[in-house]
């Protein structure tokens, strides 16, 4: 088995700075939840355009994949005792629970524990670890249409590999920087790393590989374009900071409300559902609203000024229990994404005391950056690869796991997906035999990476001209509103740029040349983007896509999946009911007996 990492695996991709929290993990022994009311809370949540098959495999198997990262050596209980007696932490599991206090299947875990004892438990098992190794292409047999393997490109030395394998698995991120690109301070950006741009994405479509909602953008509110910093350094009450205490200018708290619009008295009540609510979802978002104003989760600044409350506001932790205080300010922020130095430590060094001080909070107060309407971003449950129960993409030997897949969502999600894409892989990998590699693909390939080696510099155009270049065209042509006028006419953009740019593009070393590859890559997610806005010819809300030349929300004949690939240069779609995964539970057990029998027998050798 090899694994193959643009970074170095021990701290790359979005969780290897860490993480502060697990969600739906639905079977911990004090979980008051099942998978199934999880995972269709999810589906309901998203409308249905939603990944049904992924968030049933989170549910049902993160708990699994959390207790197997605690074996290899990360941390998810507490163990030293820091929050004895807490009203978050179960004391026999010595477990620590975020959000809902009742239901209990979000876990607070050390996150930036994870990554380095996952390496260390690969090298354990003999997995051959290619660092700085980008992965540019797939090799598919197109006698057979399966996969047989791999290329790729060290971008420390430029070294050219081809990866012959009876199953691949993608798990390569979300696309970044197609609508943002600042290129004079590339540098700190939030959750996902500026180099985890999509480059999967990019070879799957090259490869004739099928997607789907990729016509969904939000107006951004995170970026990973290096022009905005670490989340949660600002006053806020938002997932990491759920329930903060927040006040206004004069120190008068705004109260709580539960879902039914009661006013909260106490910090506690914050973390329990309302009579007759089953649960919370995730970092405040409360299921079933009822009322137009919740509170101060959503810290909407003009309802808020209109009920009297005066800006600026803060939040204000030095009202909170001591527990609740020191898990939000020292664990919490300490763990989540890029958090523990650009704002744990830095701010404790500056003299930030949460017992004394307040953090005004600014816009929401967890974003770090204001957007434009049009500029977009790959945010929430996007769009990604279309794939069946076994995560398989339509090309056989092709499997797909967490930001690859569509509607994905978060470190649980990618972690029990990785795992079990990576089952099924082993599970078809054994009876396959090796496919046949085609020396054309892969000279074409060669001279496709090295091409802007062989440009002369001072007549060639450096990377970030294109990349600034595309962020361009599609903030004016696939922006908050679209019409089939403006997204043909930014495909002919795109086309001109790879006509004449392209060609020009000049790499003087390899990682230049890395650079240039993932720029390359991103051409490609915006072609894929305005082809599926070309494809969906209505607008919807649950989707963000607006057409002018289309305005009607979301009707009924078009709430399904458009799902696009190409073939030889002509795009293709057909159509998906919204609700193909079938009933969740009946259809995971149906495909995965022997998971479920492994499991009961292991019942007892690990700790709850």
């Amino acid at each position: 088995m090899t694994l193959v990492e643009k970074g170095a695996a021990e701290r790359s991709g979005s969780a290897g700075t860490g993480f502060d929290h697990w969600e739906s993990a639905c079977t911990n022994p004090c979980s008051g939840v099942t998978p199934e009311e999880i995972a269709e809370a999810y589906v309901n949540e998203q409308d249905w355009y939603s990944n049904g098959i992924a968030h049933y495999i989170e549910c049902r198997e993160g708990y699994d994949r959390l207790l197997d990262l605690e074996a290899f050596g990360g941390k998810i209980r507490d163990t030293e005792d820091e929050f004895l007696g807490a009203e978050f932490r179960d004391e026999q599991s010595k477990l620590m629970f975020a959000y809902d206090y009742k239901n209990k299947f979000t876990i607070r875990v050390w996150g930036s524990t994870f990554k380095p004892a996952l390496v260390k438990e690969l090298k354990r098992l003999g997995v051959r670890i290619l660092n700085r190794t980008e992965a540019t292409g797939l090799l598919v047999s197109k006698k057979e249409k399966r996969g047989v393997g791999a290329m790729g490109m060290n971008v420390h030395t430029g070294k050219f590999y081809i990866f012959r394998a009876k199953a691949t698995v993608l798990a390569m991120s979300r696309p970044a920087r197609v609508w943002l690109f600042d290129s004079d301070l590339t540098g700190l950006c939030e959750f996902r790393p500026m180099q985890s741009i999509g480059s999967g994405h990019a070879m799957g479509w090259r490869a004739g590989m099928e997607f789907t909602m990729m016509e969904k953008s939000v107006r951004a509110e995170f970026s990973a374009a290096g022009r905005s910093f670490p989340p949660y350094g600002a006053g806020n009450n938002h997932n990491t900071w759920y329930a903060a205490t927040m006040v206004d200018a004069r120190g008068v708290e705004i109260p709580y409300v539960n879902r039914d619009g009661e006013e909260l008295k106490t910090v506690s009540e914050r973390y329990y559902p309302a009579p007759g609510q089953k649960f919370f979802l995730k970092g405040g978002v409360i299921d079933n609203p009822k009322y137009e104003y919740r509170g101060p989760e959503t810290l909407d600044f003009e309802e808020l000024v209109k009920r009297g409350y005066q800006l600026p506001f803060y939040a204000d932790l030095s009202r909170m229990p001591e527990a609740e205080r020191r898990v939000i300010w020292g664990m919490m922020v300490g763990e989540e994404a890029k958090t523990k130095i650009p704002i744990y430590q830095n701010y404790t060094e500056r003299g930030f005391d949460p017992e004394k001080h307040m953090l005004q909070s600014y816009g929401t107060g967890w974003q770090s950056a204001n957007f434009l309407e049009q500029e977009r971003q790959f945010f929430g449950a996007p769009g990604g690869i279309m794939h069946d129960w076994d995560l398989k993409t339509n090309i056989d030997g092709i499997y797909a796991a967490g930001d690859q897949l569509y509607a994905s969502d978060c470190a649980g999600f990618a972690c029990a997906t990785g795992y079990y894409a990576g089952r099924k892989a082993s599970d078809y990998a054994k009876t396959a035999e090796p496919g046949e590699i085609s020396r054309e693909d892969v000279e074409a390939e060669k001279e496709r990476l090295y091409a802007p080696l062989f440009v002369e510099k001072e007549e060639g155009i450096g990377w970030k001209e294109l990349n600034k270049a595309i962020s361009k065209a599609m903030q004016n042509y696939c922006g908050g509103v679209k019409c089939e006028a403006l997204l043909k006419e930014g495909l002919d953009l795109l086309k001109s740029f790879e006509e004449d740019i392209v060609p020009k593009l000049t790499a003087s070393n390899p990682h230049e040349l890395m650079r240039t590859h993932e720029v390359l890559d991103i051409l490609t997610v915006a072609e894929i983007v305005l082809h599926a806005s070309l494809a969906r010819k209505s607008s919807s809300e649950p989707l963000f896509f607006r057409r002018s030349d289309f305005p009607e929300m979301d009707p009924p004949k078009d709430r399904k999946h458009i799902v696009i690939h190409q073939e030889d240069g002509v795009v293709m779609t057909r159509d998906v009911p919204l609700d193909f995964f079938g009933e969740l539970k009946t259809e995971y057990e149906k495909r995965n007996q022997d998971y479920i029998h492994e499991l009961e027998n292991m019942k007892g050798g690990r700790q709850p």
